[in-house]
């Protein structure tokens, strides 16, 4: 098959579904075309060697990349992320739609929902079907993350989406709740396609501790819980701040390190510094030769967001990359992602927003043998490996966007 693969991000920006699922593509014989803007993410500041233009071309391991103009943003302004999205959708609709050959089918991926934009236009103009990959829920999202609060906006969203959905050849989701709650507003079951996240495999699997890194990091003969990721509203993180105020009168040993980026960084650090916290470490983005061996390197994973409705029905991607780095998972996200790791045999669960089940949890943890910890990581690795791989994933989405060009 002829692939367009249609995002807003894409390498080198920080993204597992990129270039090493547009190879994956590539080596099962499909050609595959990029269709994407100029990577800002998350900084919103344009990378080291671009330069924003109506339009480049670039070729990456043979796929053919076209990059469109957008309005570079990533903060807490609302104006500027509705400007980053809308910049890249009108774009990628006009110059972008212009620009690529014709496709035998499209590959969407979602957010932000805008990206179904450009996708409706090329269904219109050059008859290409689109299997669209909801990773978020819009308007949920923009609401629960108070991006968004005006009703008459989030209405607007809501309808968008559902009109993307009918023009939507077949959907994939993330977990079994997105397919519940697009059944309940009106979506077909069978156009429907539960498909898992994986990770970047490259650097997460078999990776091994790094002790120059490790001594930079201030993690060597600690026990070290590490959330990784994003730290933004959704997140939530100032609970566990609390948790480790607790954590310090009772297991001193127990290191917090948050490793990553976001809106809420500078706030959580005032906050620890308020709480007067010495068990609370704070690392930038790491490049990805060093996530494996930090991930590697962790007694406990952490995983944590808002206590809301939503997102007992969403995965984050963190997950997966936890179970494939085989160390245990504190799972403090109720519904699907929870259902995960209990599946896996790969962790705990507690509540969210909850600092006294979060350090109840880290110190039961930070008491077991090292033995022990280390057969439920191992536990989480071999149910990734199972389950949870790009070729599992990919096997899937083949078969979907195979369905969606022939119209079965």
């Amino acid at each position: 098959m002829r692939i367009l693969f249609l995002t807003q991000w894409f390498d080198p920006e920080p993204t597992f579904k990129g270039l090493a699922f547009a190879r994956e593509l590539v080596r099962r014989g499909h050609e595959v075309e990029v269709l994407t803007g100029f990577p800002n993410y998350p900084g919103g500041r344009v990378y080291p060697g671009y330069r924003i233009r109506s339009r480049q071309r670039e070729v990456v391991d043979g796929i053919r990349i076209t990059r469109v103009a957008l309005y570079p943003s990533h903060d807490r302004s609302a104006v500027g992320r509705v400007a980053n999205y809308l910049s890249f959708a009108i774009s990628a609709a006009t110059i972008g739609v212009c620009s690529v050959r014709r496709a035998d089918v499209a590959y969407v991926y979602h957010p932000p929902a805008t990206i179904a934009f450009p996708a409706m236009v090329l269904k219109l103009l050059r008859r290409v079907p689109f299997v669209l990959d909801i990773q978020d829920l819009w308007p949920d999202t923009l609401a629960a993350t108070g991006m968004v609060g005006n009703r008459t906006v989030l209405g607007a969203v809501g309808w968008f989406c559902r009109l993307a959905y009918r023009s939507a050849a077949r959907i994939a989701v993330l977990s079994p709740g997105f397919k519940a709650r697009l059944i309940e507003r009106g979506v077909p079951a069978e156009k429907i396609e539960v498909i898992y996240n994986w990770c970047n495999e490259a650097a997460i699997s078999q990776a091994q501790p790094d002790a120059p890194i490790l001594a930079e990091a201030g993690m060597k003969g600690r026990f070290n819980v590490i959330f990784a990721g994003t730290m933004g509203k959704a997140q939530a993180l100032a609970s566990v701040l609390q948790a480790a105020k607790l954590v310090a009168e009772r297991e001193p040993r127990v290191q917090f390190v948050f490793v990553g980026g976001g809106v809420e960084v500078a706030t959580l650090k005032g906050e620890a510094a308020a709480l007067g916290l010495d068990n609370v470490r704070f690392l930038p983005v790491r490049p990805a030769s060093e996530v494996g061996p930090l991930f590697a390197a962790a007694d406990v994973l952490l995983v944590h967001l808002r206590d809301d409705p939503l997102f007992a029905i969403t995965i984050p991607s963190k997950t997966q990359a936890y179970l494939a780095s085989g160390r245990p998972i504190l799972m403090a996200v109720r519904g699907d992602a929870a259902d995960l790791v209990r599946n896996a045999d790969a962790g705990v669960y507690v509540e969210p927003e909850n600092p006294d089940a979060i350090a109840a949890a880290i110190c039961e943890m930070a008491g077991l043998p090292s033995g022990e910890l280390t057969a439920v990581g191992e536990r989480g690795r071999a149910f990734y490996q199972e389950h949870l791989t790009l070729a599992s994933g990919a096997d899937r989405f083949e078969n979907l966007l195979r369905s969606a060009a022939c119209g079965a």
